[in-house]
This record gives C-alpha cells, sequence and structure tokens, in this order.
C-alpha cells in the first residue's frame, strides 16, 4: 500500500529532475513538462484515494477509481425547440446517436456506482475552472449524487487558495463563476503553498510537498467516502 511518505517521495524524484528530462526529450520542452506534471498530479491524487479509503477499511474490491468516458445524452427539450421540422425529425428518429462522452480524470465508484470525481491539474486558473465546472455540471445531469473536487499542485485562481489555511475563503472571482453553477458544489484543494508564479516554476524553483497538506487531503476524501462504507 503508497504511504504519504512514498507520494512525497514520487514528488520529489520527478520534479527535480523534470527540467533536466524536458531538455534532453525529443518532444517540445513545454509540452513534456505540462504532461509530467500533469501525471504526476494524477498518479498523487489516485494514491490519496487508496489511502483514504484504506484508512476507512474500505474493502479493496469494493472501489475502482478510471476516467471512462460516460455518455450524456441530448436534452429532449433541445429537440422540442427545434424550429426546423427536418432536423427535428432527423434527430428523434437517430436519438440512440445523439450522445456526447466526457470523463474527468479520477472517477470513483464504490459497488459499481459512481460516488466522486476528481478533476487533476499541475495548477489552475480561471478559464480552467470554468471548463471544469461545465464537465461537471453535465456529469450531474445523468449522475446528480456525486461529489466534485478540484485537485491542484498550484493555484492560481487568486485569493487564499494557495495559502492552505484552515478555512479557504477563495477568491472573488472564482467564486462568482462557480455561483453560475449552483449543481456543483466544488471542493478545491491545492497541496503546495505560494501562488503559481510562471517566472519561477517548481521545476526551476522547487516547492516541498508537505506532508500535512497531503493528510489533510486524505482526511478530505475520508469524510466523503465514509458514506459508502
Amino acid at each position: 500500500m503508497t504511504s504519504i511518505k512514498d507520494i512525497i517521495n514520487l514528488y520529489d524524484s520527478v520534479i527535480r529532475v523534470a527540467d533536466s528530462n524536458a531538455s534532453k526529450s525529443k518532444r517540445a520542452y513545454g509540452g513534456y513538462l505540462r504532461a509530467v506534471k500533469g501525471n504526476l498530479q494524477e498518479c498523487i491524487t489516485e494514491d490519496i484515494i487508496q489511502i483514504a479509503w484504506n484508512n476507512l477499511k474500505g474493502k479493496k474490491e469494493r472501489i475502482d477509481i478510471n476516467s471512462q468516458k460516460i455518455p450524456i445524452p441530448i436534452k429532449p427539450t433541445y429537440i422540442d425547440n427545434i424550429t426546423d421540422k427536418k432536423v427535428r425529425e432527423y434527430i428523434q428518429n437517430n436519438i440512440k446517436d445523439y450522445v456526447y462522452k466526457l470523463s474527468v480524470d479520477k472517477q470513483v465508484f464504490i459497488d459499481g456506482r459512481f460516488v466522486m470525481g476528481i478533476e487533476c491539474k499541475a495548477y489552475a486558473e480561471n478559464a480552467m475552472l470554468k471548463r471544469i465546472l461545465t464537465d461537471f455540471h453535465l456529469l450531474k445531469t445523468v449522475h446528480p449524487n456525486i461529489s466534485c473536487f478540484l485537485f491542484q499542485l498550484e493555484s492560481q485562481l487568486g485569493g487564499d487558495y494557495s495559502k492552505l489555511p484552515k478555512t479557504v475563503y477563495g477568491s472573488f472571482s472564482t467564486h462568482s463563476i462557480m455561483s453560475y453553477f449552483e449543481d456543483v458544489d466544488l471542493h478545491i484543494l491545492t497541496l503546495l503553498e505560494g501562488e503559481r508564479d510562471i517566472n519561477k516554476p517548481i521545476h526551476k524553483n522547487f516547492k516541498p510537498l508537505k506532508k500535512n497538506n497531503i493528510e489533510n487531503a486524505v482526511k478530505l476524501l475520508e469524510s466523503y467516502l465514509k458514506n459508502y462504507l
């Protein structure tokens, strides 16, 4: 079973060599680093989920973490409002094909029931947040009871998301955007202290991943996963 120490060691080993590896890669420097950090955050998040479930004594065979695409069907009211009769009838005659498939980075199923979605980001800013909220809004049309999370290494959302206080008040702009997605109660968790600085990226200016920050993430997930024991 992965431990919190293992997560910290993974983070340290990846970030400390990311710049050197990016310089040697055949892939574009910036693209390589974005992929490395994004994949790292997904790995860390899955480990945190597993630790939380294990701490609750949840059975391993009951939990499944995946990113499988979930079909979102076309809304009947949308079809009803199409003014062109031929288009409306064509869609109705082929209704089974009218779906949009999407997923978030880590989807948690307990006993086959979709209970939690977590979007993983190396960092998030408000333009990204709009996409995240839209995806969760669509998922909740077919799974209305899922809990929704954003786990980010760093924050570029403004406010106090990057200060990691006990009570997070957020930022003016982020709360304003979220207010238009009333069905999505998005929980935002940041793992590294200090607002993201594009001039001081963590692969050049190392930030430590602290044990208590991971512990807080584990406790947060425990508080939701315990409802499915």
